[in-house]
């Protein structure tokens, strides 16, 4: 099968690879001439686990490449994916699909036989239905259908995601479109995969719906952990307690500075944009967002109260910068939003991530400094903020990172250490919800 993907960002690269993968003949477009560049040189422009082998093994197998060229793939192409970016619109709140109708209009003016246009961005309802209305606009003569295939990748698992999914979302209107679909999928079924077949708007609000409620998981969480810390309770406690119900389950309920990325904050507020467009109301949604914004402006305050009242002219060393470990990913990292407000209230931040520093530079302050090495991080530190869980932080020495340390303040905004054991060791530890 010929497959391509228009946008080779996360989500297009991801599901290109792993679509060659299959056996399929896939080339990712994008109108970024220099990521094309980099792709057709060997370098990834994003940090995923596993992805630079898997693009290397497919190019080198003939089976996947790369392009700017709208018109040398399309005629030939089976399925074309959308895959650009679907950022919130600055002012409104509401998904901007701009990228989306640009593709379609370019797609539209070389299409060639039947070919099965599908959605895989993340868009609100209705677009799979205005994408079919702009290519039969632009090429009235096309013969085309238009189908929704929402992603449910996460960042730094996204392959096994792919290869191994929860299940695969199809929102189709033709038989034919379901066929071509299943063809591509078809190694899926030889795990059993399970396959939702159903029309486009159920599959378009499935990935909202998915992503508001793992959203609303992790800032009810944050919110039991503010109860914990009032009464003398343990969130992990208490979450262990929640998760051991089959109804609720375990996962999204660790407590911490709030949730970031690329696609929880975006999809929450398209998810209450599409309420109010359609008459009715989101306001479990609208608590969720308000709740994660509070989380991290209490993590400013929790970091203030453990240096005695005020960060001025302290030296935090921060340990962790993207939203998540296994990425490099800052978009709406809770890190963007707490070390600008340390740095106005007069502290020196400096900051290690395996992955993340160079984006994090473009993003944070100027005066954030940043070291490649841990030791160098804490050296005459007054308070270490772990940030983001990254493995490597999880076995800290801490006895030599106390030697090197001007203080003894320890925030742990991921509940990664136990505070008897940090306290054993000569730490004043904080964390959240114990």
């Amino acid at each position: 099968m010929n497959v391509v993907m228009i946008g080779a960002g996360y989500v297009g690269l991801v599901s290109g690879a792993c679509f060659a993968e299959f056996g399929a003949n896939v080339t990712c477009l994008d109108v970024d001439q220099g990521k094309i560049e980099a792709l057709e040189s060997g370098k990834i422009p994003i940090y995923e686990p596993g992805l630079d082998e898997l693009v290397k093994r497919n190019v080198q197998a003939g089976r996947l490449s790369f392009s700017t060229q709208f018109k040398d793939s399309i005629g030939d192409a089976d399925l074309v994916f959308i895959a650009v970016g679907t950022p919130t619109r600055r002012g409104d709140g509401h998904a901007d699909l701009k990228y989306v109708y640009a593709a379609a209009t370019q797609i539209a003016q070389y299409l060639k036989g039947y070919t099965l246009i599908v959605d895989k961005s993340t868009v609100p309802v209705g677009t799979a239905r205005e994408v079919k209305r702009v290519i039969a606009k632009t090429n009235p003569e096309a013969d085309f259908d238009v189908a929704s295939n929402p992603e449910f990748l996460r960042e730094g698992s996204a392959i096994n995601d792919f290869m191994r999914p929860d299940r695969v979302v199809l929102g189709v209107e033709t038989a034919r479109a379901e066929t071509l679909l299943r063809e591509l999928y078809r190694p899926l079924y030889l795990i059993e995969a399970p396959f939702l077949i159903t029309d486009l708007e159920s599959a378009e609000i499935t990935k909202y719906a998915a992503n508001a409620f793992l959203a609303t998981k992790i800032s009810f969480i944050n919110e039991v952990a503010q109860l914990c810390e009032k009464t003398g309770a343990d969130v992990s406690a208490v979450a262990r307690g929640m998760g051991l119900d089959g109804r609720i389950g375990k996962k999204f309920l660790h407590a911490g500075p709030g949730y970031g990325g690329s696609c929880f904050p975006k999809d929450t507020q398209a998810m209450i944009r599409m309420a109010q467009d359609a008459g009715t109301s989101s306001r479990i949604v609208e608590a969720v967002v308000a709740a994660n914004a509070a989380q991290k402006s209490l993590m400013v305050s929790k970091i203030q109260a453990a240096l005695g009242g005020s960060v001025a002219d302290k030296t935090i060393a921060v340990l962790g910068l993207t939203f998540k470990p296994e990425t490099d990913d800052m978009r709406d990292a809770p890190s963007l939003t707490i070390l600008p407000a340390l740095v106005e209230k007069g502290a020196l931040i400096k900051a290690h991530d395996p992955h993340g520093m160079e984006e994090a530079a473009k993003e944070l302050p100027a005066a954030v400094e940043y070291a490649d090495d841990i030791d160098d991080v804490v050296r005459d530190a007054d308070a270490i903020v772990l940030m983001t869980e990254w493995n490597l932080y999880r076995g800290l020495d801490l006895s030599h990172i106390k030697t090197l340390m001007r203080g003894d303040v320890f925030v742990d905004l991921r509940n990664v250490y136990e505070k008897q054991w940090m306290q054993e060791r000569g730490f004043k530890y904080s964390c959240v919800g114990r």
